[in-house]
């Protein structure tokens, strides 16, 4: 496996960090362009991406404004918009990187709200999505009084933080050794500034409620579960969408899968899917 890195310019003067595994030898099928969730980075998708370019395929995963190793204010997207563009802008790279090759837009948690945004406005030339635990609602209602409050702070002070209260035995079931551990993960946080998350719920619902002019298909992952975001909201989405979403319901699965005790599993499910759409003449069993 081959490991790169790089930056590219973004909007609002924001420098975006980027990493890329390709297999070293055979020629690849596909490109997956992640993007990851709150509080994290694409470095802790390492594990998860060597299982992926063990199946061929490349993986390029971003850190997002305010993560990782990308410039701003920790738990801060100025807009959801200019978060869906730098995913467009991903996607271009990985064309002009990968010529010739399907790609496709993967989102986990709030990545996953990016990723269907990206797909719904802006329509990069993508060949499928991929969404695994997407936040379009939160597995929890948040108090009204706290959201009351969020948006007339938002109006004076857009940049304030705020604690996610994320906890690592909340994320995942312990007991897969390639867990991606959040604790002691000094690229990690646990903030988020109110006008993020005003702008994160507002997305999420449009996104609900547009997500029928989806121009590509969909696999859909989330675990009956799931803590932190709505397995209910996706079961939405897969309802409205119908033959155009294959979602997949995981029983007893926290919100990371892919870090979840049947992460192994969840992994062959993803690449299954992958792989009848880059081998479309070939039958495969997700």
């Amino acid at each position: 496996m081959i490991r790169m890195e790089w930056t590219f310019q973004g909007y609002g003067d924001t420098e975006l960090y980027v990493r890329e595994w390709k297999p070293d030898k055979d020629r690849p099928k596909g490109v997956l362009c992640l993007i990851h969730g709150m509080g994290e980075h694409g470095e802790r998708y390492s594990a998860y991406a060597a299982r992926l370019v063990a199946a061929q395929y490349v993986v390029i995963a971003i850190d997002q404004q305010g993560h990782g190793r990308s410039s701003g204010p920790r738990g801060h997207l100025p807009s959801v918009d200019d978060a869906a563009a730098h995913a467009a802008l991903l996607v271009e790279q990985a064309a002009e990187r990968h010529p010739g090759l399907p790609i496709f837009l993967y989102g986990h948690s709030m990545g996953g709200n990016i990723a269907i945004n990206c797909a719904l406005r802006l329509q990069p030339a993508v060949k499928a999505l991929v969404l695994s635990s997407p936040w379009l609602k939160l597995a929890f209602t948040p108090p009204r009084a706290k959201v009351w409050l969020g948006k007339r702070l938002a109006a004076i002070w857009p940049g304030l933080p705020q604690s996610t209260g994320l906890k690592g035995g909340e994320l995942y079931r312990r007991g897969y050794e390639e867990a991606a551990h959040i604790e002691g993960d000094p690229l990690c946080h646990s903030r988020i500034t109110v006008k993020t998350f005003l702008n994160l719920h507002d997305s999420g619902e449009w996104a609900i409620a547009n997500c029928g002019q989806l121009k590509v298909p969909l696999l859909l992952i989330h675990g009956t579960a799931d803590k932190i975001t709505s397995y209910k909201a996706s079961e939405q989405v897969a309802q409205q969408l119908g033959e155009a979403c294959t979602f997949v319901s995981w029983p007893e699965g926290y919100h990371e899968l892919h870090n979840d005790l049947e992460a192994q599993r969840f992994i062959e499910v993803v690449t299954n899917w992958l792989n009848m759409h880059t081998d479309e003449n070939k039958d495969h069993a997700i």
